[in-house]
């Protein structure tokens, strides 16, 4: 009888502590980063300073912005694009990191994603020069080409080189898909497992909502005159990016010409794929895969997404409006 009464007095003890543990309560942090903004959602935990938090955060983005902007003249990396030399150019162990990481992703791809197109970019208009009065002809591209090349670029254990000394590297179809993973390990490292982390349209994600609901996403109805809901999706603990050429591009004599440039013809991609999604536990990787499927356009894409099992979801303009094609893997993420 004294047993059950301990365990009956340990039972209504227990009740009670949980009763009055406050209910979990979600946190919002935002500011600006790469050119663009951030906003994180985050399930709080008691006695987190959370000035304390955003100010590790913004430090951390500075840092990434300090090592690979391409706006900044003392960074890093151009301070490397300055370097005009064959000579090795010692860089941080995170640079090295996410040039691997391209490079590994432009093999894969066939050379299309390629982080030493900058120079095409900016013939085409798209890059800090103005748009260009008349389309380049030929013979500026093919001399422009021959400027670019990841094969011209070496990456080694701690440094970086160049076989060609006019070489020069742009991140940005990668690095801000690295800040976000940075984030994200920061609030991890807090131990902060529910989280969404978001810098101009990439993310991260992990756990759940406060009142325990799966975090969703939408994915942006690919037209440059309204914001529009295409597809709304939850992909579990996974970073996130989309790609797309439906807000940047001009028009020449009833040409369009989009800001995605294919590597391997020097021009503008041409085809009807306007918006690229892919879900993958590195932001970073997802990040650059949307970039190099976006130029191979829908077919090529798909194919791509199934031989390689990524999760991918490619939208289309058609005759009749937009159609979206999902790889297999995409499916589950569907709400």
């Amino acid at each position: 009888m004294r047993k059950l009464l301990l365990c009956s007095a340990w039972w209504l003890l227990l009740c009670s502590l949980v009763a009055c543990s406050p209910a979990p309560t979600e946190s919002v942090l935002s500011g600006n980063t790469m050119g663009t903004t951030y906003h994180i959602k985050f399930v709080n935990q008691p006695g987190l300073d959370e000035q304390q938090l955003q100010a590790d955060i913004d430090q951390a983005l500075l840092r990434v912005n300090k090592l690979m902007s391409t706006y900044d003249p003392e960074s890093e990396l151009s301070r490397f694009n300055r370097w005009q030399s064959t000579e090795p150019f010692p860089l941080s162990q995170e640079t090295l990191m996410v040039m691997r990481e391209a490079k590994r992703l432009g093999e894969l791809s066939g050379g299309l994603l390629d982080i030493t197109v900058g120079p095409l970019v900016n013939l085409w208009g798209f890059g800090p020069r103005a748009r260009p009065e008349t389309i380049p002809t030929q013979t500026l591209i093919d001399t422009t080409r021959d400027q670019t090349g990841l094969d011209k670029l070496i990456v080694e254990e701690s440094s970086a080189r160049k076989t060609q000394p006019q070489l020069y590297v742009d991140l940005s179809t990668i690095a801000k898909g690295y800040g976000v993973d940075v984030v994200a390990d920061l609030m991890e490292s807090r131990d902060l497992s529910s989280y969404l982390v978001e810098i101009g349209g990439e993310m991260r994600l992990a756990g759940h909502k406060a009142n325990g609901a799966d975090w969703r996403v939408a994915i942006e109805k690919p037209v440059s005159g309204e914001r529009a809901v295409q597809q709304i999706i939850s992909v579990g603990n996974n970073g996130l990016a989309t790609s797309g050429d439906y807000r940047n591009y001009y028009e020449e004599g009833g040409v369009r010409y989009s800001h995605l440039i294919d590597p391997t013809t020097g021009y503008p991609i041409q085809h009807n794929l306007v918006s690229v999604t892919v879900v993958h536990p590195s932001c970073m990787t997802a990040d650059g895969l949307a970039t190099a499927i976006s130029i191979m356009g829908p077919e090529r894409g798909l194919a791509f997404a199934e031989k390689y099992n990524l999760a991918v979801m490619l939208i289309s303009r058609e005759k009749d409006g937009f159609r979206a094609y999902n790889s297999a893997e995409f499916e589950p993420y569907l709400r």
